[in-house]
């Protein structure tokens, strides 16, 4: 089932909290939702999940408003806020039942739903215990069954692998892209290693404005307006090596790098290239290049480049 984003605006005061944003997510795709703190992300979601109205602007899930049909909404939607609505003192086969019944599914289907959802978040084995005798991980996977217990069309995830150890989140980050093969989700995280494991695109908002939409990979490839090369070269004294690179007309940067005594990371100048002008020096210098390999550029620098304020 389709979401899609139209010119949402909302505000608090005379602070504009997400600021006329517009994106779609196509059904059957992961979609990641990445900002700093206070960009505007939980409040989005909460918009889309009818948890609040917006100031201008829709949301349309399957082409069904959040602001005249929200009621409708709320049926094909599954939503694990942040913090995980959860019943502690209940065992989770009791609690699911609980949910169920909220989300109203049919009560003769009930069983057979909580059977099925048990078994697609792997918790057979923990069915019949209290949800506070549960790890960390096991509870977010107890808040995703409540969160599919009706079987939603769209799945909303903010913060899902919050508190986990590196197991879990691999455990959740697998469970997410099984249910994503199937459902519309939207998943939030600062993890951005694990938003780009999970998802099939990304959105990056800053200061409420939409300031990225496109793919891990695209994004890092749009960021990379330098050439940076990392360089191995032998043969030769490393001072003179690392003189020689600087004087080099189209570089820019020359850093040496702490881990090889005779391995460099070269910046060149906005739009130019340095690898012939690098190979060249080396012959007639009589050094071995043994090694010239693209640097790309992580994503946590394209979302820095993006968010941080000039």
């Amino acid at each position: 089932m389709e979401v899609s984003v139209e010119n949402l605006t909302k505000s608090y005061g005379f602070q504009k909290a997400v600021d006329g944003i517009s994106f779609k997510v196509n059904t059957g795709e992961i979609v990641g939702f990445l900002g700093p703190n206070g960009a505007g992300k939980t409040t989005t979601m909460k918009i889309i999940t009818c948890f609040m109205g917006p100031n201008e602007g829709d949301v349309k899930v399957g082409g069904i408003s959040v602001q005249t049909n929200p009621e409708e909404v709320k049926k094909h939607i599954g939503y694990l806020p942040e913090t995980n609505p959860l019943y502690k003192e209940m065992p989770v086969i009791d609690y699911l039942q609980f949910v169920a019944e909220i989300q109203g599914v049919p009560k003769g289907k009930i069983r057979g739903r909580i059977l099925e959802i048990v078994s697609i978040c792997g918790l057979k084995g923990e069915k019949y215990k209290k949800i506070s005798e549960l790890s960390k991980g096991y509870q977010q996977r107890v808040g995703l069954a409540q969160a599919l217990i009706h079987d939603p069309e769209v799945l909303i995830l903010d913060e899902p692998t919050s508190g986990l150890d590196p197991n879990q989140i691999v455990e959740i980050r697998e469970l997410i892209k099984k249910i994503g093969r199937e459902k519309t989700v939207i998943l939030s995280s600062h993890i951005l290693a694990e938003v780009e494991a999970t998802c099939d695109r990304i959105l990056i908002i800053s200061q409420g404005k939409l300031v990225a939409d496109s793919t891990a990979s695209t994004l890092r490839k749009q960021a990379q307006d330098k050439e940076i090369i990392k360089v191995t070269i032998e043969d030769g004294d490393r001072n003179e090596i690392f003189r020689c690179l600087q004087s080099i007309e189209t570089v820019e940067l020359v850093d040496l790098l702490p881990d090889y005594t005779q391995a460099f990371e070269i910046q060149s100048k906005a739009s130019m290239n340095s690898r012939r002008a690098i190979f060249k020096l080396c012959v007639e210098k009589g050094w071995s290049l043994t090694e010239m390999t693209p640097v790309e550029r992580k994503l946590e620098d394209v979302f820095r480049d993006l968010t941080i304020p000039n």
